[in-house]
């Protein structure tokens, strides 16, 4: 059987999938695609019909969305990471689900001030704004957090990975979270995990 395929490049937001993969251990083939023509051509569109990375092909699964992959990934070759009865399961989706609803369209308005939109058009309130309301959210993760070092369970899981892997724009684009003592404690210990290292100099 071939081993898995993972499109995508670290320098994008497949470093999630990216992380996620390295987590399992598993051998796999990294196809580097970037978020460009080679993502819109068709070859790439017969596997990820939204023409966006990353994307995972595993026998005769195609996969695409972050979340979806780590959780399969966690799910079928990295049991340690993935929780063993229904209720932490659930748990896991709706951190998942959390992240990319909650943080995701928030941090995304800073990355579009600061790296899409030439300096003279950037609007500072839209910063500002989205800042102050990522401050809800993250104030959910540090009562989240009291009392523990991981969301679910006493173990890194794949609950972790993928609020942890969404949050790295945050970490990017040097928004302050430090005042949120359980979530800098819990970010720091994510970040510090040899995978993610590991997924970052891929490319």
């Amino acid at each position: 059987m071939s081993k898995p395929k993972l499109y995508g490049i670290s320098s994008s937001r497949a470093l999630r999938a990216i992380w996620g993969i390295e987590e399992t251990g598993i051998d796999y083939e990294q196809v580097p695609t970037t978020y460009g023509a080679d993502s819109k051509a068709a070859d790439y569109l017969a596997v990820n019909p939204n023409g966006r990375i990353p994307a995972l092909v595993d026998g005769d699964l195609t996969l695409f969305e972050s979340m979806a992959i780590n959780l399969y990934l966690a799910k079928k070759y990295a049991s340690a990471l993935y929780p063993s009865d229904a209720a932490d399961e659930a748990r896991a989706w709706q951190w998942s689900v959390w992240a990319i609803s909650e943080i995701e369209p928030l941090q995304m308005q800073v990355v579009v001030q600061k790296f899409f939109t030439p300096e003279e058009k950037r609007n500072p309130k839209v910063t500002e704004g989205a800042i102050a309301g990522l401050q809800r959210p993250l104030k959910v993760l540090d009562a989240a957090l009291v009392g523990r070092d991981w969301l679910i369970g006493d173990e890194f899981s794949v609950a972790d990975l993928n609020v942890a892997a969404v949050m790295l724009l945050m970490k990017m684009v040097g928004i302050d979270y430090s005042e949120h003592a359980n979530v800098q404690r819990w970010a720091d210990a994510c970040y510090a995990r040899p995978a993610l290292a590991r997924a970052q100099a891929k490319d």
